[in-house]
């Protein structure tokens, strides 16, 4: 019962990969719900490990969160934290490493299998919705795609030309989602995927990830910085979208989630106003800008998204306390 003296229910949520930087704050925000709204299992790969301790400190984490040792390529260990839920985030993925003498094998293989897995596991549990974290990487690799036109859902990262180039990444993500929302055509199971742009803001966990040092790496003096315009989204508003579309009934297919698109050195000059004490990246290297995306359909469901200024400020503060700028 609640504080009005209504029945409340408490829906069980899995988050894969709970330790990393979105998923951490998709775990905060599900304990955080009024009334104890979510329980939340958390696949991790050490349970123990002190990098996944501040999980255990969010608030509601002693109630209501509980970590299993996991891993994307073991069915059976996803199969057992997805057992009893009725929501399943999908946010981890097999770390990429695009450089490989066998890509096929090391990188596309795992990226495909850990998904498969979990759809399969969530066919199993009867999950009731599965939210995927793809990427815009899974969008922007389209040489068809009319020029100047933002891309929106869509858009998908063309196949055969990303195998050609060479863009494993970006091939990885994009079979990975269409293998998802194949396997719900043909299952059933509902799946709704997200594709974030570059995710920055505070970090929760005790680590810099991939997308957070490019912010770092502009704060700090000598570094080389590729000069474009680039695509930016908050990590909070990232997982707010995944809940919302969650909890909206009605959704289906894929939504890109992207927010501000800006150049490097517009970035680099707002820190610079805010922390004039910093050396700040002073080499510059010109490439190409990154293309814009539509984040219409998101927004339709309600969605509403953080000031440039708010994200950037909140990191630079996150990364003080976490003294990754010493």
């Amino acid at each position: 019962m609640d504080g009005a003296g209504r029945t409340t229910t408490t829906t069980t949520a899995c988050v894969t990969g709970a330790g990393g930087f979105v998923a951490s704050w998709l775990v905060k925000l599900l304990l955080s719900r009024g009334g104890g709204r979510y329980a939340v299992h958390g696949t991790v790969r050490d349970p123990g490990d002190a990098k996944n301790a501040h999980l255990a400190a969010l608030d509601g984490a002693a109630e209501r969160l509980r970590l299993f040792k996991a891993d994307l390529l073991d069915y059976g260990s996803m199969a057992a934290a997805i057992a009893g839920c009725d929501v399943v985030f999908h946010v981890a993925c097999p770390v990429l490493a695009n450089h490989t003498p066998n890509p096929e094998a090391d990188l596309i293989a795992p990226a495909v299998t850990g998904t498969m897995n979990v759809l399969k596991a969530c066919s199993e549990a009867k999950v009731k919705r599965v939210v995927m974290v793809s990427s815009v990487a899974a969008v922007m690799v389209n040489p068809s795609w009319p020029g100047g036109k933002p891309m929106d859902e869509d858009c998908w990262s063309d196949v055969d030309y990303c195998r050609t180039t060479e863009n494993w990444y970006y091939l990885s993500k994009t079979l990975a989602e269409l293998q998802a929302l194949d396997y719900a055509k043909r299952s059933g199971l509902d799946v709704v995927t997200v594709c974030p742009s570059l995710v920055i803001g505070p970090l929760l966990q005790p680590t810099v990830n991939a997308s957070s040092s490019v912010i770092v790496d502009f704060l700090k003096g000598d570094n080389e910085v590729k000069s474009k315009i680039r695509n930016f989204v908050d990590v909070r508003d990232v997982a707010d979208s995944l809940i919302l579309v969650y909890e909206t009934p009605e959704v289906s297919g894929r939504y890109v989630c992207s927010s501000h698109a800006r150049k490097v050195s517009d970035v680099i000059d707002l820190l610079k106003g805010m922390y004039p004490a910093y050396k700040f990246a002073n080499k510059f290297v010109q490439v190409d800008d990154e293309p814009s995306f539509s984040s219409t359909k998101l927004e339709m469901l309600g969605w509403k998204i953080k000031p440039l200024e708010e994200t950037l400020r909140d990191s630079v503060e996150s990364y003080k306390a976490a003294s990754v700028l010493d």
